[in-house]
């Protein structure tokens, strides 16, 4: 396991990363919040331990630029702001887990292994295709880092594109991924999802494959 500790106070930062270290996780220690961006731009982690106070920026810019980036590695927020009122913004920007300082080394670890637990109990649900990101749990869409607003239908007809990249789906295929059974659908209504997915991405996302279906290349 990967992990990535975020922590400016030096000799904080020794003891958290002796102690990851001694229960086997391999760390990259980043001291500020640009050079950890940078990091997560370029490797892969499996959690993130995050302080709040850092000396270029505050740590809740930081989780609000990997989420809205479409990072959802998990984090837990390290730091001695430690009333509701702090706790509430950490989680509601993204963090899963939030310990106050001083904190006690084994509780960390025991938080870090339940969230670790958590993650590999779960599929990796998000689809990744180019500059497109899907999270099926919360049928949200980003595009270049930046929500898209999608319909439920437009939504559930991408995903199935998405998810059969590099196969021409029928108009069939594709209203029954998008509707209920016995549903009555408009003979062109597939034909009006795609035209406004190709609006909010690019037109050449979806191709037509004349008199047969839709087609998303392999990425």
């Amino acid at each position: 396991m990967r992990l990535l500790l975020i922590e400016d106070d030096a000799m904080l930062g020794r003891g958290v990363l002796a102690g990851l270290k001694k229960e086997g996780y391999s760390v990259d220690w980043m001291s500020a919040g640009q050079s950890a961006l940078q990091c997560l731009e370029e490797e892969k982690y499996d959690l993130v331990i995050l302080d709040l106070g850092l000396p270029d920026m505050d740590g809740t810019e930081v989780l609000k630029r990997m989420r809205s980036s479409g990072c959802m590695t998990p984090v837990i927020i390290l730091t001695a702001r430690d009333s509701i009122a702090d706790r509430v913004g950490g989680l509601d920007h993204g963090a899963d887990d939030y310990l106050p300082k001083p904190f006690d080394a084994d509780e960390l670890m025991a938080r870090i292994r339940a969230l670790l637990r958590r993650r590999s109990g779960r599929a990796d649900r998000t689809i990744h295709y180019r500059d497109i990101i899907l999270y099926p749990d919360a049928m949200r869409v980003t595009y270049h880092g930046d929500d898209v607003a999608l319909a439920r239908r437009e939504y559930l007809l991408l995903q199935e594109l998405l998810t059969n990249t590099g196969r021409v789906l029928t108009r069939d295929q594709l209203e029954e991924a998008v509707y209920d059974m016995g549903q009555d659908v408009a003979s062109n209504a597939i034909e009006v999802h795609v035209h406004h997915l190709r609006k909010k991405f690019n037109n050449e996302l979806i191709r037509t494959i004349r008199g047969v279906g839709y087609l998303v290349e392999k990425a």
